[in-house]
């Protein structure tokens, strides 16, 4: 991710991330990517974050598909993707663009078991491989 980001993009994993808002939350994304020029402000704004990913386990369904996708939606962060699993079966990703006239998410592309997106950044990752 970090190298088809560019160098003005990081990403990490489980990055601690604050959101603003009353009351004042953190969540740890599975991966974040977030300006370069704001390693040192930890835990991350959501201002200087491009994408977060979570991956869907058991007993976080309701979180990362409801809860998180609002909460980062609220925040203004601008891609976030979904990364399910299912039993036995290769990883699908749901990707969604935030659309600024409502501040909610909108469905972008599935792709299963090989990412190869254009947005936010164009991204190949065989899931497969992980």
């Amino acid at each position: 991710m970090e190298a088809a980001a560019g160098p003005d993009w990081n990403a990490d994993f489980d990055g601690d991330v604050r959101l603003q808002g009353v009351p004042r939350t953190s969540r740890r994304p599975d991966v974040v990517v977030y300006r370069a020029d704001t390693i040192d402000i930890m835990p991350a704004r959501p201002a200087h974050i491009l994408l977060v990913v979570e991956v869907v386990s058991p007993g976080s369904e309701t979180t990362d598909r409801i809860v998180k996708a609002e909460q980062y939606a609220r925040a203004g962060i601008s891609y976030y993707w979904r990364v399910e699993q299912p039993p036995g079966g290769v990883p699908v990703v749901h990707t969604y663009v935030l659309d600024p006239a409502t501040g909610a998410y909108r469905g972008g592309e599935v792709f299963a078991g090989v990412v190869d997106a254009a947005a936010p950044f164009p991204v190949k990752i065989d899931l497969t491989r992980l």
